[in-house]
């Protein structure tokens, strides 16, 4: 009975496929090129294709990890740029105030030799008034005892010896001196 209920199921299915226009010896030569169709281009272009996407998503990969370097290394120059800039301004920095010092330094300096150089000149000054009023004080003690034998002789009526002018000038200076 199984056997009965194949094959009418087979003519059933037959039947089927002839009512749509389907040959079988067709189909088994359609499906024999296929297979031969299939296991070609599986060995001469399916693989090759395959291979072909791997390097190729082999390289995009390099590409990743060549631009995450590049990335790493330019963060690390910046990094490294910054470094620099932040030694070179502190540097600049203790340039400016060693400069400064000097500076200030150099003017301290400057104006304390100045302030010598200016009192040395008040003490010359001081020296040569000091020794000009002496010299003019010894010229008036001279003048005026000139002054004072000529107007004692004057007032005397003769001419006074040599001694006597020389007393009267010592008086006369010593008059000026009190």
């Amino acid at each position: 009975m199984l056997a009965a209920a194949d094959a009418d199921s087979h003519s059933g299915v037959v039947e089927v496929i002839n009512g749509l226009g389907i040959e079988w010896r067709l189909l088994a030569s359609q499906l024999v090129i296929f297979i031969i169709l299939f296991l070609i281009l599986k060995k001469y272009a399916y693989r090759p294709i395959l291979k072909m996407l791997d390097e190729r998503q082999r390289r995009v990969a390099e590409s990743v990890a060549n631009v995450e370097k590049i990335k790493n290394e330019l963060a690390a120059s910046e990094r490294t740029r910054r470094v620099i800039l932040a030694k070179a301004n502190e540097a600049a920095n203790a340039l400016l105030a060693k400069a400064k010092s000097d500076a200030d330094s150099l003017t301290a300096r400057k104006a304390q030799e100045t302030v010598l150089q200016i009192e040395a000149m008040l003490k010359k000054a001081g020296e040569t008034a000091a020794r000009e009023r002496e010299r003019l004080a010894g010229e008036l003690r001279q003048e005026m005892g000139r002054l004072v034998v000529l107007t004692t002789s004057k007032v005397i009526g003769r001419a006074l010896s040599a001694a006597d002018q020389e007393r009267l000038q010592q008086e006369a200076l010593e008059g000026l001196k009190k």
